[in-house]
């Protein structure tokens, strides 16, 4: 299905690092017409092109399909940290809430492009030590049966947050001065924020061989 000059995006964890980033990245640029951040609480973000819908649990996503329909692409960035957390919670704050979301969206978008944001490490096999790599590969997997057109998988490992980022993990502005050091000796481990999101608008635009986005490719994807 051709993809329109103007895009349209759904965005989800516009109050995360990473959601925040990408929402950034696309506000800049040319290419995205309009954002629909769907998120569980307010944001302070106002744009020009950027709406947003209140969803405070994303299990009750199909109680809002009126407001789905006509986008060309969804930024699943939302997300938990697994410290703490039993298996079963995980489980259900991860895989159960994304599938719900990403099924309600392709009854009403089957042409979308859906771009999941799991992270470095997730396991593919579902089988691994890693409680919550297994869970996110399980994410994954499941994602790429749901129905869409086209379905990507995004590993991220270190991002350096873009300026006036404000939602920004602690660790990360305690080494975030590291990243030119990083970059230079493992480049292919390292990406920004800017990366990581014109690597989502490229991938609507242009497209991408694998479903499954590692470091390497995200970086190589924003360049194009």
């Amino acid at each position: 299905m051709p993809v329109p000059d103007h895009l349209r995006i759904i965005l989800t964890g516009a109050t995360g690092m990473v959601g925040e980033g990408v929402l950034l990245e696309c506000l800049d640029s040319p290419a995205v017409e309009h954002v629909l951040m769907i998120n569980r609480r307010p944001s302070p973000q106002r744009h020009a092109k950027l709406s947003e819908l209140i969803v405070p649990n994303f299990l009750d996503i199909d109680r809002f399909t009126d407001h789905l329909g006509g986008y060309d692409a969804c930024f699943f960035c939302a997300g938990v940290s697994s410290r703490g957390m039993t298996e079963i919670l995980y489980n259900q704050l991860t895989y159960e809430t994304t599938l719900r979301f990403a099924k309600a969206l392709c009854a009403v978008n089957p042409h979308m492009t859906f771009i999941y944001v799991s992270g470095a490490l997730t396991d593919s096999t579902e089988k691994g030590r890693l409680m919550w790599a297994r869970i996110k590969g399980r994410t994954e997997n499941a994602l790429l049966r749901c129905g869409f057109d086209r379905a990507y998988n995004f590993r991220p490992g270190f991002m350096r947050p873009r300026m006036g980022q404000r939602n920004v993990h602690g660790y990360y502005r305690v080494i975030g001065p590291l990243y030119l050091l990083l970059r230079l000796f493992a480049p292919h481990h390292v990406s920004t924020m800017r990366q990581v999101g014109r690597a989502m608008i490229n991938a609507v635009a242009k497209g991408y061989p694998n479903p499954v986005l590692e470091i390497r490719d995200i970086n190589t994807l924003a360049a194009v």
